[in-house]
């Protein structure tokens, strides 16, 4: 059965926060990409996730964190940049944290009666994961309904995103639902499908 997610979007970049609950009676749930500090889950919080280290989707950790004493989970190879917000983005009023969990590729992730996968999805930025649980995947600023992630940023490269894209698509089905870090959830079918960024991929399926 598919978790129940609740998803905020926060900020002048409106980006995407979920709030994953196992099922709608659970009291206990998982917080993804909490980017700014307006987020009140309502419900005990058993971990934050993090995709990755962009500062918009770094804003909130240390508040939520400090509020709720839950863990903090983020990639290891981008755990420095939240450990040190103000030498990677001195315009922003990012407050410091240090992750408490350093996920590599792989590790699974036991936690409010629900498992995630730690995926690597790296192209968007160099350690970029997704979250995989129960038919969803959290894919922060990999793929987007109708879009993908920007690789004109520092550290972004064009082939490892699409390369990380086709690693999704060869893995789940076409209905799992992806929950990404801005605009609505769609699914990676429908991506494949239709996703203009996406013509290269479809070719070679």
């Amino acid at each position: 059965m598919a978790p129940v997610v609740d998803a905020y979007a926060l900020g002048p970049t409106q980006t995407n926060c979920y709030v994953v609950r196992a099922d709608e009676n659970a009291r206990e749930a998982v917080v993804v990409d909490p980017g700014y500090d307006e987020i009140k889950p309502g419900f005990a919080v058993g971990a934050i996730l993090v995709t990755h280290c962009h500062w918009d989707h770094l804003g909130g950790i240390a508040a939520l964190a400090e509020a709720t004493g839950a863990p903090v989970y983020m990639p290891e190879s981008e755990a420095a940049v939240l450990e040190n917000p103000g030498r990677f983005y001195p315009d922003q009023q990012i407050r410091p944290y240090s992750p408490d969990v350093r996920l590599e590729p792989g590790d699974m992730i036991e936690v409010a009666g629900l498992s995630f996968e730690t995926l690597s999805v790296p192209g968007h930025s160099p350690g970029h994961v997704a979250f995989a649980t129960d038919g969803v995947l959290f894919s922060g600023d990999v793929l987007f309904a109708g879009s993908v992630g920007r690789t004109d940023l520092p550290f972004g490269d064009w082939d490892t995103l699409l390369e990380s894209i086709r690693t999704l698509v060869d893995r789940f089905p076409a209905e799992t639902i992806v929950y990404p870090g801005h605009g609505p959830p769609t699914t990676l079918g429908a991506e494949v499908a239709g996703n203009p960024f996406l013509a290269e991929l479809r070719a070679a399926t």
